[in-house]
């Protein structure tokens, strides 16, 4: 394994542990936080179909945001692994809809859904740094969606605790913008 990508998986083993440290009480009110920055930011840059993610690893957890959105009209779709060198597909979802777990353990719709193509996508972070570059759990899975066109503006969702140095390969892209509990920063 080259050393770059060493420091990156004990990067991502750090930045894990480090957000599952967080009280839940002090996660909850950042959730909070972080759920009134991308309601603002919607506000100023609207879209009707948003590409969202449910909470693993104690990643923020927006789901109070996905029922007010939902209950707004705004049409939701849960990222799915369809192999594992393409990019995700988004399948519709809306709060209640059943979930069941795919191979790799994350929380898919259960039922068949219809492919939705989201003008937003919000994207869970690991990590980040200044330049608005994202580590994930290093499947590319994010990268290779972004790669496609048309290119969805992408959201990066993390903690400030989660801003990091890290090295960014050919293949990584940079998010629009990242939602922290302190703000937007884009």
């Amino acid at each position: 394994m080259a050393a770059h990508q060493q420091h990156k998986s004990s990067l991502r083993q750090h930045l894990i542990a480090q957000r599952q440290a967080i009280p839940a009480a002090l996660r909850e009110e950042w959730d909070a936080a972080i759920g009134k920055h991308l309601h603002h930011l919607l506000e100023r840059q609207p879209a009707r179909f948003i590409g969202v993610f449910w909470p693993m690893r104690s990643e923020p957890d927006l789901r109070q945001l996905f029922n007010e959105w939902s209950a707004a009209g705004l049409q939701l779709a849960l990222p799915v692994v369809i192999d594992p060198d393409c990019p995700l597909k988004f399948l519709a979802w809306a709060p209640g809809d059943p979930l069941t777990r795919d191979a790799m353990g994350v929380w898919v719709p259960a039922e068949s859904s219809k492919e939705v193509m989201p003008e937003l996508l919000l994207v869970p972070c690991v990590g980040y740094n200044r330049d608005r570059f994202r580590l994930g759990y290093g499947g590319g899975f994010y990268d290779r969606t972004l790669a496609a066109t048309p290119r969805p503006r992408a959201i990066g969702v993390a903690y400030t605790c989660s801003r990091a140095k890290f090295a960014v390969e050919s293949h990584d892209i940079p998010l629009d913008a990242v939602v922290t509990e302190a703000g937007i920063e884009d």
